[in-house]
């Protein structure tokens, strides 16, 4: 799964390769979609990477941008690539497959958690347990799905060029039993392991931080290998995710989470705590439904 054969990245790429040429040749979208006889949005969803482009509509493109024959080869070829489907396409319906393909292209992925264990970081037992009590709406074959799907994307932090995993997790994420006291327990463990890997950084945003800059909400910023592939902040909800990708947008994204980093206490100091709390979890002394004092 390494970003050469990412097919959610080189989509991306040809699209703002498609766009720089447009510009270059001082042609609008609107010239474009008359001659493809196609709408302005699929023009502008191409440029952006947002869906994928035939090899016949990137040569008729490439020919009203007056693009030699050499260089128009070589796009369409890369057309050809982009149109590839990835590892995860079989579970496209459990998932967000624009998410997990940018994801499996990522150099660095930095991320803000109020609720959950970060995706990349969950026990299968944790991750199953989640989805049923978040998710009730879903199949026991959907719920399998996802959790396997989970599971497979972990490999971007072992494998031969890993990428650098940041997280910040609120302290409500390691102090709520998900799936039970075992469950959570493994779970626990699983982040004290994880986070002695060095392309990991694992920190805790502790409840006496009070109010600060993630109080918005949880996100992840992802960035890549090129320098000319730019960044993309996910920010995630209920009915799926919202993508951000202007620059003024990744630059406040960066700013937050450099705002929480600092609120957080230090790696050492967090795995020392998860490691307290998976000896003597809070949930233990402080039985469900009693008074708080």
């Amino acid at each position: 799964m390494s970003e050469r054969r990412s097919p959610t990245i080189r989509r991306r790429r040809l699209g703002a390769e498609l766009r720089r040429r447009r510009e270059h040749a001082g042609v609008t979208i609107e010239v474009v979609a008359q001659q493809l006889e196609c709408s302005t949005s699929k023009v502008s969803r191409i440029e952006t990477g947002h869906t994928t482009v035939t090899p016949r509509d990137v040569r008729d493109m490439l020919q009203i941008y007056g693009t030699s024959e050499a260089e128009s080869d070589e796009l369409v070829q890369f057309a050809r690539e982009a149109r590839q489907k990835g590892w995860w396409h079989p579970y496209s319906h459990v998932l967000s497959g624009a998410y997990v393909g940018l994801e499996d292209a990522a150099r660095t992925i930095r991320t803000y958690e109020q609720q959950v264990v970060s995706g990349l970081l969950q026990t299968q037992e944790y991750a199953d347990a989640m989805l049923r009590l978040a998710r009730p709406d879903l199949s026991e074959e959907e719920v399998k799905q996802k959790v396997r799907v989970r599971m497979a994307r972990q490999s971007l932090l072992t494998q031969d060029d890993p990428v650098n995993l940041s997280v910040v997790l609120d302290e409500a994420v390691v102090s709520r039993p998900v799936g039970g006291d075992a469950v959570m327990r493994g779970q626990l463990q699983r982040l004290v392991e994880v986070a002695q890997w060095p392309n990991v950084t694992l920190q805790l945003l502790p409840f006496e931080a009070g109010a600060h800059a993630g109080m918005d909400g949880t996100f992840t910023i992802l960035s890549f290998h090129e320098p000319g592939d730019p960044g993309v902040v996910y920010a995630e909800n209920a009915t799926g995710g919202l993508f951000l990708e202007k620059s003024d947008e990744l630059d406040k994204y960066h700013s937050i989470f450099e705002q929480i980093r600092a609120a957080a206490v230090g790696p050492e100091e967090s795995i020392a705590h998860i490691v307290t709390l998976a000896e003597e979890p809070l949930w233990k002394w402080r039985p469900r439904g009693s008074p708080r004092t």
